[in-house]
C-alpha cells in the first residue's frame, strides 16, 4: 500500500515549506518516493500507483526515462541487428533513423549544412515525454500534430509504426509495461485514400520497348511479364531460373545499399511461370552475357555486381521517353514500378484467379491484391446479375 505523509522544513532564508510525499514499495520490494506540492496531487498519484502495482504494470524507470532515451537505446539495438544481418537492413535502419530524427525526437541539427529532402519541418515530437506519461491519448495527439503539419496518412502510419516498434523494445527491456502506440489508427480524408492503380497502356509500353537496345529490352520485358519488384529483379541469379520448365523462383531482394536479403515477406518467396517467348529471349541473353554462371546475376552491372536501381532508371529507363519524344511519339511518363502493375493487369485480363494473382505477385494476403487491383476484376456476370435483379422490380 502507498502512504502519504506531510513534510515541512525551513529554508536557509527562514521560510517554512510544506510538501506531500507518497511512499510505496515497488514489485521488487524497493522503497520509492514521489513528492507533490498539494495533498490532492499526492492522493491522485497514490490511487494511480496502487492500481499499477496491483495490475503489475508499474515500472520504476518509466518515471525517469523519456521517449528520447528509448529512441537512443532502440537505435543502438537496431544497428546491432543490422550489422549481424538479423533482418534489419541498412535501408530500413536509415528509414527508422529518419522517423526518429525528423518526427519522433526532432533534432534541429539533423539537417545542418545538408539540403532538406522530402521531410517536412516538424518540431512537435514526443522525445521529452516521460514513459510514465506516454499514454494512448498522448500518442494520438502526436498523430494529430503530424497530420496538422501536412504529413501524409501513409507517412504518419509509418512514423507511428516506428514509435510502436520502439516501445515494444522498451517493453521487452522492462522500461515500460504497455506499448501506448499500439492500435493507434490514422484515418485520412476520403480523397487521401489509395489511388486506383492505372497500369501503362499496352501500346505505350510496346513503344518504349521498341526503342530500347537489345540487352535492356530483355530486362524491360522480363519486368513487365513477371511482375517482380525492382529489388527482386536485381537479386535474380541464373540458378533461380529454370529455363527448361519456364519458371523463375523469387527468393531474394537487394536494397539501395547493395545488401541482399530474403524477400519482403514470406509470401514474396514464390515461383512465377515464364512465357515461352520470354524463355527464348533469356536463353539468347545468357549466351551473349559475360556473366552466365549459375551464381551470376541475370541483370548485373558492367562489373557483374548489383545494378543500382536509381542509376538504371536515370541512365537507361528515362532516356527511352526522350527518344520517343525526339521521334514525335511522346507518351505519358510512368515509373519503373508501373511495370509490375502492368504485369498484374495482364494476369487479370487473362482471367487468372485472384488467389493465383496474389501468389504470382507475392502479396502478403489476398486482401492486399484486391485492395490494389480489385477494380480491374470486371466481368459480364456483374451486368447479368444486375439485369436479373432489375427484372424482379419492373
Amino acid at each position: 500500500m502507498a502512504k502519504i505523509r506531510k513534510r515541512s522544513w525551513t529554508t536557509a532564508a527562514g521560510e517554512t515549506r510544506i510538501a506531500w510525499a507518497c511512499d510505496f514499495a515497488d514489485h521488487a520490494g524497493n522503497r520509492q518516493r514521489k513528492q507533490f506540492r498539494t495533498r490532492r496531487e499526492a492522493d491522485a498519484f497514490r490511487v494511480e500507483i496502487e492500481g499499477q502495482l496491483r495490475t503489475g504494470v508499474y515500472r520504476a524507470d518509466a518515471d525517469k526515462l523519456t521517449v528520447a532515451d528509448v529512441a537512443s537505446g532502440f537505435l543502438e539495438h537496431a544497428e546491432g541487428r543490422s550489422k549481424r544481418g538479423e533482418r534489419f537492413t541498412r535501408h530500413h535502419l536509415a528509414t527508422v533513423k529518419g522517423h526518429v530524427g525528423n518526427y519522433i525526437c526532432p533534432d534541429p541539427k539533423r539537417h545542418d549544412g545538408k539540403p532538406r529532402t522530402r521531410a517536412i519541418a516538424f518540431d512537435q515530437g514526443v522525445g521529452s515525454v516521460k514513459l510514465s506519461m506516454l499514454t494512448s491519448r498522448v500518442v494520438g495527439d502526436f498523430r494529430d500534430r503530424l497530420r496538422d503539419a501536412g504529413v501524409s496518412v501513409v507517412t504518419t502510419r509509418k512514423i507511428l509504426s516506428t514509435l510502436s516498434a520502439m516501445l515494444a523494445w522498451a517493453v521487452s527491456q522492462d522500461m515500460v509495461a504497455v506499448n501506448a502506440a499500439q492500435g493507434i489508427k490514422v484515418i485520412g480524408r476520403r480523397d487521401e485514400g489509395a489511388k486506383k492503380i492505372v497500369p501503362p497502356a499496352k501500346d505505350a509500353l510496346k513503344a518504349l520497348i521498341d526503342v530500347a537496345d537489345a540487352d535492356f529490352k530483355v530486362e524491360l520485358i522480363f519486368a513487365a511479364a513477371s511482375g517482380v519488384r525492382a529489388g527482386e529483379l536485381h537479386a535474380l541469379r541464373w540458378k533461380h531460373l529454370d529455363l527448361d520448365a519456364g519458371e523463375a523462383t523469387i527468393e531474394a531482394r537487394v536494397d539501395a545499399y547493395g545488401d541482399e536479403d530474403v524477400t519482403k515477406t514470406a509470401a514474396g518467396m514464390r515461383t512465377v511461370p515464364l512465357a515461352g517467348a520470354l524463355v527464348t529471349m533469356l536463353k539468347e541473353w545468357r549466351l551473349r552475357s559475360r556473366f552466365k554462371k549459375a551464381d551470376d546475376l541475370v541483370f548485373p552491372n558492367r562489373r557483374g555486381g548489383y545494378t543500382g536501381q536509381d542509376n538504371m532508371v536515370k541512365r537507361q529507363f528515362l532516356p527511352l521517353f526522350d527518344k520517343l519524344e525526339e521521334k514525335g511519339e511522346g507518351i505519358e511518363h510512368f515509373n519503373w514500378h508501373a511495370l509490375r502493375h502492368y504485369a498484374v493487369s495482364t494476369w487479370i485480363e487473362a482471367g487468372l484467379a485472384p488467389k493465383t494473382i496474389q501468389t504470382f505477385a507475392g502479396h502478403s494476403s489476398l486482401q492486399v491484391t484486391m485492395d490494389r487491383y480489385g477494380h480491374m476484376f470486371k466481368s459480364d456476370d456483374h451486368k447479368t446479375a444486375m439485369d436479373l435483379i432489375a427484372k424482379g422490380l419492373m
